[in-house]
């Protein structure tokens, strides 16, 4: 960033919704309607002054960012070129966090510390090319590593490999290699339905068996029942898989 001007990356930072909202009709709608490419605006003079030993002044810049845009973005993080907020109410980025270039983030998201150790680093990084769904919490001092997709309202508490999605609380790797359509949510697994569902599943047979007088009780029935979940579970186990 120090070999290009503050008003080349502002200038990038106005792109990102063209490029990444269906919804944007005009660039007029910029002014009004993306509060998250306005916080990032602010962020980037507010950054400046900070890293300048203006911490006060930066600080009441992003104060008054956080009260009209509903964002909390800390001026001491280092947030990189092409970033898009997307939506952006609620979003969280503590003091020590790090975002890559190229980094989509949705409403809602947390990259927060779990401790209070001043002077200490507390807050995730995210490399370059990640998308963090709707919702997700990243804790503590982690890294998402390049091309990463996190699953929305994940709680990511550990290291996400390159090129992977992580989803579930907390989260899991569930596959790597990376997504043509990072931004396709839908087509994540709900790991936790699966398990929630093989788990009513096995509590039925059991009820089953034990309603049934043991002289009525088919074996053959309950054999095959279990052959059917042993298939569900090893459907998950497989999801969950790294």
């Amino acid at each position: 960033m120090s070999h290009t001007s503050i008003w080349q990356i502002i200038k990038e930072d106005f792109a990102q919704p063209v490029k990444n909202d269906p919804a944007l009709n005009s660039k007029f709608e910029l002014i009004f309607s993306y509060p998250g490419v306005w916080a990032l605006v602010n962020y980037r003079f507010a950054h400046k002054l900070y890293t300048n030993n203006f911490k006060l002044l930066a600080r009441i810049i992003m104060g008054f960012t956080q009260v009209i845009t509903n964002i909390d973005l800390h001026p001491a993080a280092k947030v990189g070129r092409r970033v898009f907020f997307d939506h952006a109410f609620g979003l969280v980025i503590g003091e020590t966090a790090i975002v890559g270039d190229d980094v989509l983030i949705y409403q809602g998201v947390t990259l927060g510390g779990v401790n209070l150790n001043k002077g200490e680093k507390r807050h995730p990084t995210v490399l370059s090319g990640s998308v963090i769904g709707a919702g997700a919490k990243v804790l503590g001092n982690i890294t998402i590593g390049h091309n990463c997709r996190i699953g929305s309202n994940s709680v990511v508490v550990k290291d996400v490999p390159d090129e992977s999605t992580a989803v579930g609380i907390p989260a899991r790797v569930i596959n790597k290699g990376r997504d043509k359509n990072p931004m396709a949510h839908n087509k994540i697994p709900d790991i936790n339905k699966e398990l929630f569902a093989y788990l009513f599943k096995r509590v039925k047979n059991l009820e089953d068996a034990v309603g049934k007088c043991y002289t009525s009780f088919d074996k053959k029935d309950m054999a095959k029942k279990d052959t059917e979940l042993e298939k569900i579970y090893d459907l998950y186990l497989q999801t969950i898989k790294d």
